[in-house]
């Protein structure tokens, strides 16, 4: 089966992330395919490369990056939502004349389109919230 992930919590104020998180790893676990996880709403926030949670708490923008390295999936962030957010990868941070990023591969900034043709090309599309 082919899944897809709808992410719209931020990663530290609620369980969405985490839960996610833990879904996702179940999924590939039992053999499954899972196509993208696409982070909406707040949240966004686990794509920022700047995030420094303290040691005895998970790290989710790596374990996301984790996820990607290890069996592909990938990484899509609403492009409109990150930018109301402040968080910009290098091309976007260039094209509004600011002086840093905060999102870098393996995410990237996509549109709402992108959401659509997951929900049109994937067996399950399973959506965690705060």
């Amino acid at each position: 089966m082919r899944y897809a992930i709808l992410l719209l919590g931020a990663p530290y104020s609620c369980q969405a992330s985490h839960s996610a998180l833990r879904f996702a790893r179940a999924v590939v676990e039992r053999g499954h395919h899972l196509e993208t996880v696409f982070f909406y709403h707040d949240g966004v926030q686990n794509a920022a490369r700047l995030a420094a949670p303290p040691q005895d708490e998970p790290h989710l923008v790596d374990a996301w990056a984790t996820l990607h390295s290890e069996h592909g999936t990938s990484l899509q962030v609403c492009i409109a939502a990150a930018l109301r957010r402040g968080l910009l990868d290098a091309r976007e941070a260039a094209r509004h004349g600011k002086q840093g990023h905060s999102v870098e591969p393996p995410f990237e900034l996509t549109g709402l389109g992108q959401l659509v043709d997951l929900g049109l090309s994937c067996d399950r599309l399973v959506t965690f919230g705060p």
